[in-house]
């Protein structure tokens, strides 16, 4: 696959609750090692648009394509077939285990006799924590234990680990320190390395500046625009999520 064939393109989706026009023919794609943030206030339409790409909504129209062929995403096993992996704000962690049975939940390790091996699965998940984030630790403690940014690895791991090639990541900086932030922003750099390509949903515009590569703009279910992240100020940004307004004297996908 060459550089130039989108990991995956959503052409004219669209969607409706109630005939309130949710998402609006709106088209977006993604690149192999490109992190792409998804911008615009509550009810823009950026979660629902990113939600009929992991599966938990049935678009009423419009194409998805993944790696240049078209995808049909009924539900979330349908996108993990595709290799599409969504990283919720919530995480969906099991306080109460370790890193490695969260790495393995629902899909546990067992040994010839049929037991869940727990040594195993933990050699499994420090092989992958120290390709993701080599200062991580703290295996033997139940996740409830570690902080944000950690836990943030765990689950990217988790994603990472059964071959995610596209990554949606919800807010995944809300809520943490500059030292977290820091170390999200990290885990972000090494999965773009490994080519993965990541749909960051996020309110913030400081994070778009610093962790991505484009940005889509959302207002009203419709999108204002794709941008280049290095071609625009904060300001810009701003007034397009705001104002709906496309920035001046910059190239901007439609």
């Amino acid at each position: 696959m060459d550089k130039q064939t989108p990991l995956v393109e959503m052409r004219d989706m669209h969607i409706a609750f109630g005939g309130i026009k949710a998402v609006d023919h709106v088209s977006v794609n993604l690149y192999p090692g490109e992190v792409v943030g998804l911008l615009g206030h509550n009810g823009a339409g950026k979660s629902t648009l990113i939600k009929i790409l992991s599966g938990a909504y049935a678009a009423d129209g419009g194409e998805i394509f993944v790696n240049g062929e078209k995808a049909t995403i009924n539900n979330p096993r349908d996108a993990r077939r595709y290799n599409i992996e969504t990283i919720y704000q919530t995480l969906a962690l099991a306080d109460n285990l370790d890193a490695a049975s969260n790495l393995f939940l629902g899909r546990e390790l067992t040994t010839p006799m049929g037991m869940v091996d727990d040594d195993a699965m933990e050699a499994e998940c420090r092989k992958i924590m120290g390709r993701l984030n080599p200062n991580f630790q703290k295996f033997s403690e139940p996740v409830s234990a570690l902080s944000g940014g950690q836990r943030q690895s765990v689950a990217i791991a988790r994603a990472v680990y059964f071959n995610a090639k596209i990554l949606i990541m919800d807010e995944p900086t809300a809520a943490l320190g500059p030292h977290e932030t820091q170390m999200v922003s990290e885990l972000i750099q090494q999965l773009k390395s490994e080519g993965i390509g990541i749909f960051l949903i996020s309110h913030d515009i400081h994070d778009v500046m610093e962790l991505c590569d484009r940005a889509s703009v959302m207002k009203n279910g419709q999108l204002v625009g794709t941008v280049d992240v290095n071609d625009v100020t904060d300001d810009d940004l701003l007034s397009m999520i705001i104002l709906g307004k496309r920035p001046e004297n910059v190239n901007v996908d439609a």
